[in-house]
């Protein structure tokens, strides 16, 4: 029988019966498997969410700012909303006609017709978000964001049949508080850009109920192909949707706006910026939501939400006084507990 020995590699030789059997050390097993004893770091998890959190951030400042050079509250938000769908339109239809960019959906007339209530929804959420950014702070509109759990949880009892436990509905409490906490404090409070948050909160609601339901479409993940297709389809699909509103309300000066665009070159590069890094982070949050779990999204968001509003706020020299602050930071927690508590 072969004697015991340890080699200098840390492996053990043992003698069996009938033969000679080979025992590796912890650390040789997993090199053998080409894995490591270390943790790693998922450094493409750690692209998207630094993206999506610096596109949110760019995005809302180029917003901001083409709004104000589009004439503010007596401009054009809806004109400003629907051409920065417009131009991440043609940007993903870029993407599919490139070489090697990306593969065109396989989608049916059918599969469309069942995206179409979730691309509108996201694209009302979108122009109200302006609206409101338009009328008031930009680092308001954000906070009144955070409400957004709220109408998705009464959405989605009394319309979708969710259940909702009462440990969420007490998380709500902190939420909906620390809204009015920073609301009363708001130097530059407006109710209709109030008004306006909350109404991007409610299509935010029925966008999130409608998309549970059409990810429990057989066949349909298969047919689109990739996240980016279906942030893509949303995209141009919501576009169609605007495209009526913005007939009805600003269609008839889009003379005026474009003889903006043409003498103002800070509207034309914010504008620009905006789409462009509108289009961006909401297709690398969605990467980023693909990839993780529900708690790390809860983090991640929380995190997110808290780096844009003060960032912006600084960057846009919006008031952020002591009390608002700590609205913001009392409704922040209770987004994340209540993202917990699910």
């Amino acid at each position: 029988m072969p004697a015991l020995r340890r080699g200098c590699d840390g492996a053990s030789l043992a003698a069996a019966a009938g033969g000679t059997q080979l025992v590796a050390a912890p650390e040789l097993q997993a090199a053998t498997l080409g894995l490591s004893s270390r943790p790693t770091i998922d450094f493409t998890l750690v692209y998207y969410f630094v993206g999506w959190a610096l596109g949110s951030y760019y995005f809302t400042i180029s917003n901001k700012l083409a709004l104000r050079a589009a004439g503010g509250v007596d401009g054009f938000p809806i004109t400003i909303g629907f051409v920065q769908m417009l131009l991440g339109s043609c940007y993903a239809i870029y993407l599919w006609i490139a070489p090697d960019a990306r593969p065109i959906p396989r989608t049916t007339l059918h599969d469309l017709m069942q995206i179409a209530p979730v691309a509108a929804c996201a694209a009302g959420a979108h122009v109200a978000y302006i609206l409101s950014m338009n009328l008031g702070a930009a680092s308001f509109a954000h906070i009144v964001k955070a409400v957004e759990p709220a109408f998705a949880a009464l959405l989605g009892v009394t319309l979708y049949g969710r259940v909702v436990s009462r440990a969420q509905w007490l998380c709500l409490v902190p939420v909906i508080g620390g809204v009015c906490l920073a609301s009363l404090h708001e130097l530059n409070f407006s109710l209709l850009a109030f008004l306006a948050a909350c109404a991007a909160n409610l299509f935010g609601a029925f966008r999130a109920n409608e998309n549970k339901k059409l990810l429990e479409t057989a066949g349909l993940s298969s047919r689109i192909g990739s996240v980016g297709n279906q942030f893509a389809l949303s995209t141009m699909l919501g576009t169609l949707a605007l495209a009526p509103l913005f007939a009805v309300t600003e269609a008839r000066r889009v003379r005026t706006f474009v003889s903006l665009v043409r003498h103002s070159a800070p509207l034309r590069s914010h504008l620009l910026t905006s789409a462009l890094s509108m289009y961006l982070y909401n297709e690398l949050s969605t990467l980023f939501v693909a990839k993780t779990s529900a708690t790390t999204q809860s983090v991640a968001n929380t995190a997110k939400r808290a780096f844009v509003i003060v960032g912006v706020a600084t960057a846009l020299g919006e008031g952020l006084e002591p009390i608002k602050l700590l609205g913001c930071a009392i409704s922040i927690g209770g987004v994340l507990l209540y993202s917990l508590a699910a």
